[in-house]
């Protein structure tokens, strides 16, 4: 897919949308948003904090939402409770706009106890499944281990991946619903992943905020052994 028809957009927390909120700042979460320029369609990729602003942001390009994709359910990325802290997400931003919420089928009772979201909400896919927005074709690949239903989105030579992988480390697998098992074998997966496709993660805790998979391969400790 040629760039100039693909929308693409990395947002910080803090910085981008969700500025001057000390909680979200100190998170430091990317929020993405993906589509197509022809159409104008868009969907945003983990919004929390303040989804009015990430409406905003997109429209200002001249896009508009039309869906959402969930890394997983956690309250940082997909809105609920952390911390003592209400975050808003994909509930608040059912009130701005009527779209679809794509979760792996792993994740849908997580996502319906904690992000105020019912099943009616949600579409459950299975690893191998794609998204369409417009003519650009998100691949979504099911990558447990963080959570049950992790997902990374691989689009146009570009993967974004939640807390599944960061340029430095991986997600935590002390959390409910981890297992540290099916984080290596997800790991193992996305050592096979093109040396040039880039990886975009789903919170900046390193300098860069993106990298090729090619340098994180040769850096990150989690693929020395």
């Amino acid at each position: 897919m040629a760039d100039d028809r693909l929308y693409f957009r990395q947002l910080l927390a803090g910085r981008d949308f969700a500025v001057g909120d000390p909680f979200a700042t100190q998170m430091v979460n990317f929020a993405y948003a993906i589509g197509d320029r022809v159409t104008g369609e868009c969907v945003l990729v983990d919004p929390a904090w303040n989804v009015a602003d990430l409406v905003d942001v997109v429209a200002s390009d001249g896009m508009h939402v039309t869906g959402v994709l969930a890394t997983h359910y956690h309250a940082d990325h997909v809105g609920g409770s952390i911390m003592g802290h209400d975050i808003e997400g994909v509930a608040a931003l059912l009130g701005h706009v009527d779209c679809p919420i794509h979760v792996q089928r792993d994740e849908v009772p997580w996502m319906e106890r904690t992000a105020g979201v019912t099943a009616a909400n949600l579409v459950a896919h299975d690893p191998g499944d794609h998204v369409l927005v417009g003519a650009i074709d998100i691949s979504l690949l099911h990558t447990p281990g963080h959570t049950p239903g992790s997902q990374c989105f691989l689009v146009d030579g570009r993967l974004v991946a939640g807390d599944t992988l960061f340029l430095d480390g991986c997600g935590r697998t002390d959390l409910p619903g981890s297992d540290p098992a099916a984080m290596a074998a997800s790991l193992g997966m996305l050592h096979t992943i093109p040396d040039d496709v880039v990886l975009y993660p789903g919170h900046r805790y390193s300098v860069a905020s993106s990298a090729t998979m090619g340098i994180v391969k040769a850096s990150n400790f989690v693929f020395q052994h």
